[in-house]
Formats: structure tokens, sequence, C-alpha cells
């Protein structure tokens, strides 16, 4: 006898019968409509179950940088808390304390000024983390407009097509005009001298990215930052920047802390990061966290009393799970510095070694030779027979997510694949990607491709 737990059912004479023995798994079920009557957990469940398994597998998604495992004392936490509203600070107060606790350790993190209370919120990511910034930064333009007797009724935005699309959608849903940098072949961050051109009285605040979406690349706020206080000197405009650290503010931290992109800028006045990115938390937790609370129009926070004690709220959405925000703070404690340093360590060591490996293939050009986050890009040599997407679909084939895309404007002529390497992307992992490369490009071009060694003349050849 199996010592295999079934998952059972009874039929219609009282006979027990497998799950798959149910009428279900010969009959179809209502794909659009609510069935008129239920077919139990056990058959639902697995109906589910093995439909999902048309799915990618998570492991080999080197498309998303949103985090794919976790430990298991952190799962364990998520079914504990999965049934309390974070909103709901009356009933779950000590919820609400470990969330302040979070703001406070990345305001920390990300040296803000002082050591008093930071200001801050938790939200579902990095998109609604922007949008309440860049509302921030309208609510203070528009008081500062104000106060001056100054036509305030036509604010932008200066940021390079560099940046996620939620930029784009905060311009359009909150009326404010949008002025993208585009990017030139070679260059596919932010240009100071342009960010320059664009600014001016009406600039609610400059965009820059720590660790971009097409090519993983940092935009160079430092620079930009002396930029703004030359120009806060000779005309008087003070523009702040919002740094987009939804990819690299869980990194740069850890792997360069004298990097001046943060709080330690003076126009750098408030930071989104992903908790569900580098945060290592499963999806979706985001952060905002302003320099200090007179960045955070007291106009923005909305006050409720109907959950049994009033309440103040900032967010775009109101009720929602706390078990994401819970594992983040799992995570910082039961890591720390030290384990956040390793693991981010680790994760870039690997995505060197990866890129190593990706440049001895002599169909493969790194659109970048250094990399400074472990994200690679890299686009395929004319004359190779096949192309970016053609590489991306026979990849698919073998459980490889690897996405191809053009770059935007202005150099889309640019076809590239992007590789995101996480916490669970081992070395072994590597060398089995770049044998299916060379397997599937020798296929797709009716030819043998190479990887060479260094200082050998001798190709070697993957199969």
């Amino acid at each position: 006898m199996s010592s295999k737990k079934e998952n059972i059912i009874a039929n219609n004479n009282d006979s027990i019968a497998t799950t798959y023995a149910s009428r279900f798994f010969s009959e179809s079920i209502p794909k659009h409509d609510i069935p008129d009557k239920g077919i139990g957990s056990d058959v639902a469940y697995q109906i589910i179950h093995d439909e999902l398994n048309i799915d990618g597998n998570p492991s080999l998604n080197l498309a998303s940088f949103v985090t794919t495992w976790m430990d298991p004392n952190a799962e364990k936490l998520i079914i504990e808390t999965i049934n309390k509203n974070l909103v709901d600070q009356d009933e779950y107060p000590q919820t609400g304390v470990i969330r302040e606790r979070i703001v406070n350790m990345l305001a920390r993190l990300f040296n803000a000024p002082g050591n008093n209370q930071h200001t801050g919120t938790a939200t579902v990511g990095s998109s609604e983390a922007i949008m309440l910034g860049l509302l921030a930064h309208k609510w203070n333009f528009r008081k500062k407009m104000q106060r001056l007797n100054r036509d305030g009724s036509k604010p932008n935005i200066v940021i390079g097509a560099d940046v996620h699309i939620v930029w784009e959608k905060f311009a359009r849903y909150f009326d404010v005009e949008m002025k993208i940098i585009p990017m030139k072949k070679g260059r596919y961050i932010l240009d100071v001298d342009d960010v320059k051109k664009n600014i001016d009285e009406n600039t609610i605040c400059v965009g820059a990215v720590l660790g971009t979406t097409f090519t993983g690349q940092i935009d160079p706020i430092e620079e930009i930052n002396e930029m703004l206080e030359n120009v806060k000197k000779q005309k008087g405009w003070d523009i702040p920047i919002h740094v987009d650290g939804a990819s690299g503010g869980f990194i740069v931290p850890f792997l360069y802390p004298d990097m001046k992109w943060d709080f330690r800028l003076s126009h750098v006045k408030s930071i989104n990061v992903s908790g569900h990115k580098y945060g290592l938390v499963y999806p979706g937790i985001g952060w905002l966290i302003f320099k200090d609370k007179t960045e955070l129009p007291e106009d923005l926070i909305f006050y409720v009393n109907y959950l049994g004690g009033e309440e103040a709220t900032y967010t775009l959405n109101f009720s929602r799970g706390s078990s994401m925000m819970i594992v983040q703070y799992y995570n910082l404690l039961m890591l720390g510095k030290d384990g956040y340093k390793r693991i981010m360590e680790n994760t870039f060591k690997n995505a060197v070694y990866l890129l190593e490996k990706i440049k001895k293939i002599d169909f493969l050009e790194p659109v970048l030779e250094t990399i400074k986050l472990p994200i690679i890009t890299t686009s395929i040599k004319k004359g190779a027979g096949f192309d970016v997407f053609q590489l991306s679909a026979r990849l698919k084939e073998r459980g490889w997510i690897v996405p191809a895309y053009n770059l935007p404007k202005d150099a889309e002529d640019v076809k590239i694949l992007r590789i995101v390497i996480r916490e669970n992307f081992s070395s072994d992992m590597a060398d089995i990607l770049i044998s299916d490369i060379i397997r599937f490009a020798k296929e797709l071009a009716g030819k043998e491709h190479k990887e060479t060694t260094p200082g050998d003349s001798i190709h070697k050849h993957i199969c």
C-alpha cells in the first residue's frame, strides 16, 4: 500500500475514487461563467494546480527582477499573516509598528538625515511608490508657486527614456507634462547636459534611475545633483530629484556604500525601492521613503476612523495583505546588513561570471563590457543568421525565460537580450544557459558557434 496521501472524493455510488476519477476530468467545466454547482475543493485544487503547470518555471525566469524564492520560515510567516489587513492598524497595531520600523531602517540605509522618526510608506510595489512620491512633489511645487504668486498650472517632470512605464502613467493620469530625454546609440542613460536643457521653473522634479529596466545601468545621480545645485544658485530654481531605486536600492548600499546617490545628496528628496526585487521578498511590496517629513505635504495624508480608531493613510490602495511587509521585516532581521551584503556579492559574482562567458561567444556582443548591477544585456552580431527574438523563443522551449526587445525611440534599432541574475541563480546554471545558447544558435544558423578561451587560439565547441 502506497504511503503517499491520495486526494479522494466520494462519487455518486458512495464508493471511493481518486480525484482524477472525477467526471470533471473528462467533461468541460465553465471557463467564463461561475458553475451552477461547485465541483469540490479537491477537484478544484487539482484542476487549477495542473493547469498552472503550463506556466514557466520561476527559477528559470531570467526576465524578472521579482523574487521567486524565499526560505521556509518566511513562507510560514506569510501563511500566518496572510489574513491580516495592513491598513487595519486598530485591530493589528503591532503590524503597524513593524511597518514604521522598516521605514526607519530603510531611511537610515539610504542615509536620511537625523535620528528622529523618518517618513515613508509601504506600497504594493515601486509603481505605487513612484506615483505617491511624484504626487508629493507636484503638491509641493503647487504650494511653492502659490507662495510666489506665480502660475503653477503647467508642471513638468524631466526623465530619461530609460524610466519604467509608471512615470509615463503618472504624467498622463495626474496631468503633468513629461519631458523625456531620448536614448542615443551607445548612451542609454541620462545625460547631465540634456537634463539641464530641459528643466525650467515649472519642473516639479527630475527622475533618476538606480538600475534601469532596459540595460541595468545607473543614471549619473551625483552629477545631476551638482548641476541642480548650480542652477539653484544661478536661477533660484530649487528642483528635487526622485530616485527610482526599484532595482538598485537594495544592491548599491551593500556593494558600493561610498557611492553617493541617496539622501546624502542635497536635491534627492524621495526614493522608492522594491522589497519584492532585491529586497528578496515575494511580490508585492514596495517602499517610498522621504528625506524628511517636510517633503510629504499634510494635504495628501488622509485620516479615517471607521476601522475602530483614527488612522493616517498615504497610499493609492486601501485594503491589502500584510504578509509581504512582515517577511520584509523578517529578511531585514534574519539577514542583517552582513547577510544582504553576502547575497548581493554572490549574485553579482555570478552575473560577472556569466558576462565573461558571454564575451567569449563569437556571435554575442554585450551592450556593456562592465556592469554595476547583476543585469546583463547583449545583442547579436550582424551575420549570425538569426536575431535575439528567435534565440529567445528557442531558449523558452528549454524552459529559460530570457526577454528580447528593442530599445526605446532613437535607439530602437538596438535589439537586445536581457538576463537578470537573482539570488537563486548559480554558476552551474550559468554554464547550462551558455551551453543552451550555443546549441540553439547552432541550430538556428546551421553552423557551429564557438566559445574562445583568452590567450588560447584553439576554439572549444560547445554542443
